[in-house]
């Protein structure tokens, strides 16, 4: 297996929970730092949302490994963000036996 090119800087971004004033809460996105990354096209669909069509393309993202509990270790439902593009992860896994590297499954909605 050879190494992935880690050709595209993005940043790793959590959701935080903000309280709103009116008792309820808010979604913001905190960045937890930049990582080099090979992003993969996968497969795509397009779908209907509030009669709105929302293109979906799946994404296989590798990154440098991290170890468990690290805040520079993706996990699932974080993002990626390059430029106005945003990358929800929805799995993470080892992409090789040694943990060198790991491969994130994400996906990026449009609005079409």
């Amino acid at each position: 297996m050879s190494a992935p090119r880690l050709n595209r800087k993005l940043m790793l971004e959590s959701p935080v929970r903000v309280a709103d004033g009116a008792g309820g809460y808010g979604e913001t996105w905190v960045s937890l730092g930049t990582l080099w990354a090979e992003v993969t096209a996968r497969s795509g669909s397009e779908r209907a949302i509030a009669n709105v069509p929302v293109s979906r393309v799946g994404y296989r993202i590798v990154v440098r490994g991290a170890p468990e509990g690290s805040s520079m270790r993706p996990a699932p439902d974080q993002r990626f963000r390059e430029g106005e593009r945003r990358f929800v992860i929805r799995a993470v896994a080892e992409y090789d036996a040694a943990g060198r590297y790991l491969t994130c499954f994400a996906d990026e909605e449009v609005a079409a």
